[in-house]
């Protein structure tokens, strides 16, 4: 008796465990452009490796759109990401904590933000979308700890689908996330 009711409690242990399944891998490094799809994928946990320390320093990667540097009075932002990161980097700390400001007690302390993600057209588009969806909570996150709640801000992903980039200068162009005021 004392088997049969140990069997019955380590049986039902086993099959969990058994049927339980491995977390999903994280898309692998980008390999090579494919066609693109029209659907936005929400960042995920996973690290990406530190920025290119080639990239511009100077550059921010926060496109700002024109509305909000007005009502915030920021002046031009042109915000990209180092190749294959979705890292925040600290020479954007001026321009987020002034878009947190605003949005938080601010001019636009009534709207939303929408944070849009952009990749270049390297790597897959599922890799891409993942990526541009990154740099989206990441900004996010960056805004949150400056002050704005994170129910004020959304956030969404286009990967590859805008990219425009050519070579390495115009792929620069295409790693950004997009700022805007939410519709």
């Amino acid at each position: 008796m004392k088997k049969f009711h140990l069997l019955s409690t380590l049986l039902p242990a086993a099959l969990l465990l058994a049927c339980g399944s491995d977390p999903k891998e994280p898309p692998a490094a980008p390999t090579g452009g494919t066609e693109p799809v029209a659907t936005a994928t929400q960042a995920t946990g996973d690290e990406l490796p530190a920025d290119d320390p080639d990239d511009d320093p100077k550059k921010s990667q926060i496109n700002i759109s024109d509305e909000i540097k007005k009502a915030c009075g920021i002046s031009d932002s042109d915000a990209h990401f180092a190749y294959n990161s979705a890292n925040v980097r600290p020479q954007d700390e001026v321009v987020l904590k002034k878009l947190a400001d605003c949005f938080a007690t601010g001019a636009l302390k009534d709207k939303q933000m929408q944070l849009v993600g952009h990749a270049d057209p390297r790597g897959d588009e599922e890799y891409n979308m993942v990526l541009g969806g990154r740099r989206a909570e990441n900004v996010k996150a960056a805004l949150s700890q400056r002050g704005l709640g994170k129910d004020r801000v959304k956030t969404s992903s286009r990967g590859e689908l805008d990219a425009t980039g050519t070579d390495e200068a115009s792929y620069f162009e295409d790693r950004r996330v997009d700022v805007m005021v939410a519709e």
